[in-house]
């Protein structure tokens, strides 16, 4: 079973920290701990060995005492400094809690979304505390994202917002003036589908009667908008296309060749594991189906196998419009 190389870092460091709080402790005491088998914590140890400071050589590595091992215990008996807490030069510090306040500004600055600032907060009151002389200088720094812009535009966002859901709730049409990224404007009634977000950007998916499609438009392109009067039409189509996963999400299972194992690391997954010939099959719990469609067409042919079976059609059926749009061009 593979776990991705974060995963396996974070807690190999927080094994050196509990062997040197816990000196003597059992594999299987160690095995209970971390929730792990008493084999990957044999395994993690092994790795641990060959760890250390550039050099590499003996004195450098992180050791155990072989002969505790032998008997089913963990000695360590060298941690090369990784059992001390981390200390942070001033420079450093600084730097840090000013990425921090930068951070709770941006957050602030986001309409619509659910945050959590209680952790943000907690980590900043701590590193102010225990940094003094930095603390004191990152407060002497006035930390702005952009606000005069950003405040203007924020509000306008969380208006369309408003408007976009309403519309959507009560099933009525929608009369937009859109400004492209070709920098054209145009006016145009659209039936709303939903609404979406990356985390950055709000974007509203539609079936657009001026184009006769579905299109999507991003709200901070949006100059005007009107809730109609009139009932948005129902497009089975369009709505087959872009599903509301709901707050659940949807678990979609992939199989890829190894070239696509930087999945595993750079993307939340559910499950990880191993498949024979080096393939691997991965789960994953997705809310917007065009951000997972859209990665499985940039991973061409690492993909080997798509569930559920409606995905890898949407998959397939954007592929091949894709190249029936590029041979016209030809």
């Amino acid at each position: 079973m593979a776990e991705p190389i974060a995963e396996r870092l974070t807690r190999l460091l927080a094994l050196v920290a509990y062997l040197s709080e816990h000196p003597g402790a059992a594999v299987r005491q160690v095995a209970e701990h971390f929730g792990i088998t008493e084999a990957q914590v044999l395994a993690d140890v092994n790795l641990l060995w060959v760890t250390g400071t550039p050099g590499y050589l003996h004195d450098d590595l992180i050791d155990f005492s072989a002969d505790a091992l032998d008997h089913g215990v963990l000695t360590l008996t060298e941690a090369r400094g990784m059992d001390r807490p981390l200390r942070l030069s001033s420079s450093e510090a600084l730097a840090l809690l000013l990425a921090l306040r930068s951070l709770r500004e941006l957050m602030t600055d986001q309409p619509g979304l659910e945050r959590e600032p209680g952790a943000l907060a907690s980590a900043i009151d701590k590193l102010s505390s225990a940094t003094g002389r930095a603390a004191e200088q990152a407060a002497s720094v006035q930390v702005r994202v952009r606000q005069e812009a950003t405040t203007g535009e924020a509000a306008a966002v969380a208006s369309r917002l408003a408007t976009v859901r309403g519309a959507i709730e009560r099933g009525h049409r929608l009369h937009l003036r859109y400004v492209s990224a070709a920098d054209v404007v145009t006016e145009r009634d659209v039936d709303p589908v939903e609404v979406h977000s990356d985390g950055v950007t709000w974007a509203l998916r539609a079936w657009c009667r001026r184009a006769l499609g579905a299109r999507t438009f991003r709200l901070d392109r949006i100059l005007e908008i009107v809730e109609l009067d009139t009932p948005a039409e129902r497009h089975p189509d369009l709505e087959w296309e872009t599903p509301r996963f709901g707050s659940e999400g949807r678990l979609v299972t992939l199989e890829l060749a190894s070239t696509a194992r930087w999945v595993s690391e750079y993307v939340p997954v559910e499950n990880v594991g191993d498949l024979p010939g080096g393939t691997y099959r991965v789960v994953l719990r997705v809310w917007d189906q065009a951000w997972v469609t859209n990665l499985l067409l940039s991973l061409g042919d690492s993909v080997l196998a798509v569930s559920p079976s409606e995905l890898a059609r949407e998959v397939a059926g954007r592929a091949r419009r894709a190249i029936e749009e590029y041979d016209h061009l030809r």
